[in-house]
């Protein structure tokens, strides 16, 4: 118990809120498209009527989790990534996508799911790789 105590929850919440709110933005920028644009609308249409569109949650799932990674490497040096901060920050990320999915906006790109949980994962251990150890 002592050692979760420790773990730097308080930055990993931080990042989680940041990449979270990037992604907020970016799905917004993508239902404007949406509404604004006829060709954007098709082009989705298109993506989301092919085999790709099973493809587009989970790419960016694991773009979130990369994402994050990167940012914890780039802003937070103060304390040593592992396997158990690693799993926390996939714990944060996933709360995150919890409290996203309370807004009652349409999402284009992740929303809380299993290929989310396995994505956001496969991001974070892709890319925090050296931190396994």
């Amino acid at each position: 118990m002592r050692r979760l105590k420790l773990l730097p929850w308080r930055e990993m919440l931080q990042i989680s809120a940041l990449v979270n709110c990037i992604v907020v933005g970016v799905e917004l920028f993508l239902g404007w498209g949406w509404i604004q644009s006829e060709v954007f609308r098709k082009v989705f249409t298109l993506l989301g009527g092919s085999p790709l569109g099973i493809l587009i949650p989970f790419a960016s799932a694991v773009g979130i989790g990369a994402l994050a990674v990167y940012f914890l490497e780039y802003w937070q040096q103060q304390f040593l990534l592992n396997r158990v901060s690693l799993w926390v920050l996939v714990l944060c990320l996933l709360l995150g996508l919890l409290l996203k999915s309370f807004l009652t906006l349409s999402f284009f790109l992740v929303s809380l799911s299993e290929t989310a949980l396995i994505g956001v994962t496969v991001g974070v251990f892709w890319k925090g790789r050296p931190y396994w150890r």
